[in-house]
């Protein structure tokens, strides 16, 4: 058997990354595991597992419990206990160590979470990284602290299907006034502000080009930025901010645009880069780690992170250049991706080791 966590994601509203990796993974891993897979949710009272219904369920020698999910012993009491005798096997998905690489920017409770969570997986049978970065951060944080580890440590990728629609195989640029889209909750570690800079130069220049800006808005960190966005906006028509959108609305919006952009100060992933080139967009990206990845498969253009002159030449080239634009459509177009069922098929693979 295979218990599937959703602690959180039952009971979450956020459309975050995390939840899209819960959704899509528990999705696609049943018509693998069959009846063989069962949800389950942490009991704090009990502090144990249980189905959603709260009926209690004990994990076998054999079976194994699989969790997609952050957590520490302080939101699951009796949980670290449990890692150090589960009576079962055990496997994790880890994201990635940003609340430690940016505790300025991050909600205090995830700054304070994240040790804990992290040494916690060193106690899994199995933990199934999302990119080689998060892999290697893991594997280093590990080191640094001399933790005792159990884990094996894989990595697996995510999917670039997550919107459910059929892969762009064929793309015209889009008529009239070029666009730039960027897709990602408004907060400083998304970079939203070094765009609006690039964008201004070019503005200033005389380029005539639009940017769409999508997400909501970071409840601890966002206002800045989004204060810069709405000021902007309203001196500037051309940019839009849409606020959150869903899956359709996004799509309907890439249709207008040229290329997506993301100029991330740092990713686990960087999954709506895939999810952008599923749908034939191009992309821009600052040169960190994760996105280094992904840009590696062709359909990119990497820029340096944090540099608004490099940002605003990088733009202008996109923007002007027909030829360049056309070479980064057909590598957009013509590269692998990976989709949900890969990601199913590599956990339910590491499941069966």
């Amino acid at each position: 058997m295979i218990y599937f966590d959703t602690t959180k994601a039952a009971r979450s509203g956020h459309h975050s990354g995390i939840q899209r990796v819960s959704a899509r993974l528990r999705a696609e891993l049943a018509p693998l595991a069959g009846d063989r897979i069962v949800t389950v949710v942490w009991n704090r009272e009990a502090r144990g597992w249980c189905r959603p219904d709260a009926s209690p369920v004990a994990p076998a020698a054999g079976d194994w419990v699989f969790t997609p999910e952050l957590f520490s012993e302080e939101e699951r009491p009796g949980f670290s206990a449990w890692i150090a005798q589960p009576g079962c096997r055990t496997a994790a998905v880890y994201y990635d160590a940003i609340p430690l690489k940016c505790p300025h920017t991050t909600w205090p409770h995830s700054v304070a979470r994240h040790p804990g969570y992290m040494k916690l997986l060193a106690g899994f049978e199995r933990v199934l990284a999302i990119s080689e970065a998060s892999r290697h951060e893991l594997e280093s944080y590990w080191a640094w602290g001399h933790m005792p580890r159990r884990a094996q440590l894989l990595t697996f990728p995510l999917g670039a299907d997550g919107s459910g629609r059929p892969r762009a195989r064929n793309r015209e640029l889009p008529a009239g006034v070029p666009a730039l889209l960027m897709v990602g909750i408004l907060e400083p570690r998304k970079n939203q502000i070094l765009l609006l800079d690039a964008a201004e130069r070019l503005w200033a220049e005389g380029l005539d080009f639009a940017v769409h800006l999508v997400g909501r808005v970071n409840p601890h960190f966002g206002a800045p930025v989004e204060r810069r966005v709405r000021a902007l906006a309203a001196r500037c028509p051309a940019l839009t901010y849409h606020g959150p959108l869903d899956d359709d609305a996004v799509a309907a919006l890439a249709v207008q645009c040229r290329a997506a952009v993301f100029p991330s100060q740092a990713e686990g992933n960087g999954l709506p880069v895939i999810e952008a080139l599923w749908s034939g967009l191009p992309c821009v990206c600052s040169g960190i780690p994760a996105l280094l990845e992904h840009a590696g498969g062709g359909g990119c253009l990497v820029l340096p992170l944090g540099d608004a002159a490099a940002w605003a030449a990088g733009l202008r080239e996109l923007l002007t250049d027909e030829r360049r634009i056309g070479e980064l459509v057909r590598a957009t177009l013509n590269r692998p991706l990976p989709t949900w069922h890969d990601s199913a098929a590599a956990v339910f693979a590491a499941l069966r080791q």
